[in-house]
């Protein structure tokens, strides 16, 4: 057995370099990916051709965000006897990730350093794929100082060629349809989002690229939903959806996350119209069925945010202040800061669902479901949540419905695959325009790989329930 000091890896490092630095002059590395141009949930290859056998390189990811943000991602590697890297198949001994990991040069992005706090990396315009440069530079420390040995592009797309995007806002409704390519007609997905302000259409867009016409639907704004109007916005959309002419009506499903998975379970429980039209599945990610009763979605949203103000405070500490006349200030003051003070909702949230009477009644629900959680979540106690689903499906005779998946290490935004994963990120509290960092959870590694695993079982649990039939089957 031995090991390699750090001065005979820099001595290494160096003779490398100088190697390196004599052959690109006649035989320069050449750095491919293949695919260059690929859906976002498909994996890709980097290779590393004609370096010196034995050389220490870091292979380094870029992008420039919507946001003017730089993320990064980078992986320590040395080449083989034939003067090869390939990402695929070699152990990174370093980096934002370790080991053979194919797609560590996405999954483990993060801001460059020196960027603002709280970053979150979303695709914005899904017309527009998102660019990675990946670069080669010699050595293992203090590569950014280097001019790269080689390097190239890849486009990373949410829309596959031939979608079409339709902006709708009909009856009142707003949002964005996706098509997807071919005469049709296809089974459709009605997707919801979080407690997030502003419609997010990158899901929807993957969704129509795998053969789901998908409606990313915009409920959170202030001027859309009252007391009066709420559900009827809801079943607009479900209606709009479900008559469409590329539409097969009665192959229609629900899918929601967080916030979204609780419109999700109101709507399949409780909405007439949609119950006579039962949705096919539901599929609820980071699940939360607090709807306290008497209130509108977005009034028990409030109820969570309305109370919470930030203070910003001496050494920049933030602080909650408790509206004390609120009912839900025994509950409220659980809300805690973990060592980096970010605030979590969990604790809280145990307390809130932990009341019959605030919760959707889910035994009322008639239609296969799938329930996608991460143990860490520290956001709201989503696990906890999924068991009491489990637990009053079972005693209704309807726990054959339920299928379940449940993800050790991962937190609560469980996004599409290779994904940058988000412990914690900026958070506007809704109406009262305050930031947050609130804390997510979840561990890089463990989450990326339950992103990975939670799309195949979401695709494969929506092929079976909206496909799974021998007279329907799309004209892709």
């Amino acid at each position: 057995m031995w090991s390699v000091t750090r001065p005979l890896l820099q001595e290494c490092t160096l003779a490398c370099y100088r190697l390196l630095s004599a052959m690109t002059q006649a035989v320069p590395p050449i750095l491919s990916i293949t695919p260059s141009r690929a859906l976002v949930d498909e994996k890709f290859q980097v290779l590393v051709e004609n370096l010196p056998p034995g050389c220490p390189v870091t292979l380094h990811s870029l992008h420039h965000s919507e946001d003017k943000d730089d993320w990064e991602a980078y992986g320590h590697y040395v080449s083989d006897h034939r003067g090869v890297v390939s990402v695929t198949e070699d152990l990174s001994f370093g980096g934002t990730y370790t080991g053979k990991e194919p797609m560590g040069l996405l999954w483990s992005m993060r801001p460059v350093p020196g960027s603002r706090e709280g970053l979150r990396l979303r695709k914005i315009n899904v017309c527009t794929p998102m660019l990675v440069n990946i670069s080669v530079h010699s050595g293992h420390e203090d590569f950014r100082d280097r001019t790269p040995l080689a390097s190239a592009l890849a486009e990373r797309w949410y829309m596959a060629p031939g979608v079409k995007r339709i902006d709708i806002n009909k009856q009142g409704v707003q949002g964005t349809l996706f098509i997807p390519p071919g005469p049709g007609p296809f089974p459709t997905l009605l997707d919801m989002w979080g407690g997030g302000v502003g419609l997010l259409e990158y899901r929807s867009a993957l969704l129509a690229s795998r053969g789901y016409v998908s409606f990313s639907l915009d409920y959170l704004r202030s001027e859309h939903l009252s007391a009066d109007v709420e559900f009827k916005y809801f079943e607009t959309a479900f209606n709009i959806i479900r008559n469409h002419p590329q539409v097969i009506p009665d192959r229609v499903g629900i899918l929601g996350i967080s916030l979204g998975s609780t419109v999700a379970f109101n709507l399949t429980a409780y909405s007439t119209i949609i119950k006579v039209n039962v949705p096919r599945c539901i599929v609820c990610i980071s699940s939360n069925h607090y709807h306290p009763p008497g209130t509108t979605l977005k009034a028990g949203f409030k109820i969570l945010s309305k109370y919470v103000l930030l203070t910003v405070c001496h050494e920049n500490l933030m602080i909650i202040q408790i509206i004390v006349t609120n009912m839900y200030h025994r509950h409220f003051h659980k809300a805690h800061f973990d060592e980096n003070n970010y605030m979590s909702w969990r604790s809280f949230g145990l307390d809130l669902i932990a009341d019959p009477s605030n919760n959707v009644e889910v035994g009322r629900i008639n239609c296969p479901m799938l329930l996608v959680n991460g143990c860490d979540d520290q956001n709201w106690p989503t696990v906890e949540t999924a068991e009491e689903v489990a637990r009053l499906l079972r005693e209704g005779g309807k726990e054959h419905l339920l299928s379940r998946l449940a993800y050790p290490g991962a937190g609560h935004l469980i996004e599409p695959p290779f994904s940058p994963h988000f412990r914690a990120t900026k958070f506007i509290i809704l109406n009262s325009k305050k930031k947050v960092i609130l804390l997510w959870g979840g561990h890089t590694k463990a989450h990326s790989d339950a992103q990975e695993d939670s799309w195949r079982k979401i695709l494969s649990f929506l092929q079976l329930h909206l496909y799974h039939s021998p007279s329907v089957k799309a004209k892709l």
